[in-house]
């Protein structure tokens, strides 16, 4: 089956790719000709996932699904959630003023917010929201689209320190619950096997393979 993942982000693509294996096309952004950036204004991740898939099916009428992930923290009252990737670049307010996506200052920023904290429980959570088309003509002529949504938790804690140099983002400081070793030490291998990505991911492959 080929679907497009509305993503450019190598990593991503890597570890769905995985997850899914040899049954399913996994095509990206690029490989539809699709190179503008899809707005993410929404105010949770189940919202921007959907947004993301939307404005790939409405204007190139393909199956396609999308994910945002976020990282919550509970001492920080679920931050930086939605606004993981461009943590850094949030003013003090929480107000997004940037969309860097800079992972190294990302986690330095992380750090020293918990820095006086002794909770340092966190969890990561993936949405991912599928849009299928549907042909109810023979001709496929005329078609409709069907929305499903998906999710994944891994629970963990933050570490004190980076560590590890696999996988990316926040992997080198989220050490997930019955493992001692971060996200980044464990490698992809263990990653895809037990991450918040993974674990919807699954969800999606299980359901589309009921198609």
């Amino acid at each position: 089956m080929k679907i497009v993942f509305a993503t450019n982000n190598e990593h991503k693509l890597s570890e769905i790719r995985a997850i899914l294996g040899p049954s399913f096309e996994v095509v990206s952004l690029a490989d539809i000709g699709c190179h503008e950036d899809i707005p993410e204004t929404g105010q949770t991740l189940e919202e921007n996932a959907l947004m993301k898939a939307e404005y790939i099916y409405d204007k190139y009428h393909l199956s396609c699904f999308a994910d945002d992930t976020g990282l919550e923290v509970e001492a920080l009252n679920g931050a930086p959630g939605v606004y993981s990737a461009r943590y850094a670049s949030l003013a003090t307010n929480g107000s997004p003023v940037g969309i860097s996506h800079d992972s190294e200052a990302n986690m330095a920023r992380l750090l020293r917010e918990l820095a006086d904290k002794d909770n340092r429980k966190a969890r990561f959570r993936t949405c991912i929201a599928l849009i299928l088309k549907k042909d109810i003509c023979p001709c496929g002529c005329t078609s409709i689209k069907e929305i499903h949504r998906f999710e994944g938790i891994v629970n963990g804690e933050i570490t004190t320190e980076k560590s590890g140099a696999e996988g990316f983002g926040y992997d080198p400081i989220f050490r997930p619950d019955g493992y001692d070793k971060t996200f980044a030490e464990l490698g992809m291998d263990i990653k895809n096997q037990i991450s918040h990505r993974a674990r919807a991911t699954q969800k999606l492959a299980e359901y589309l393979k009921t198609l």
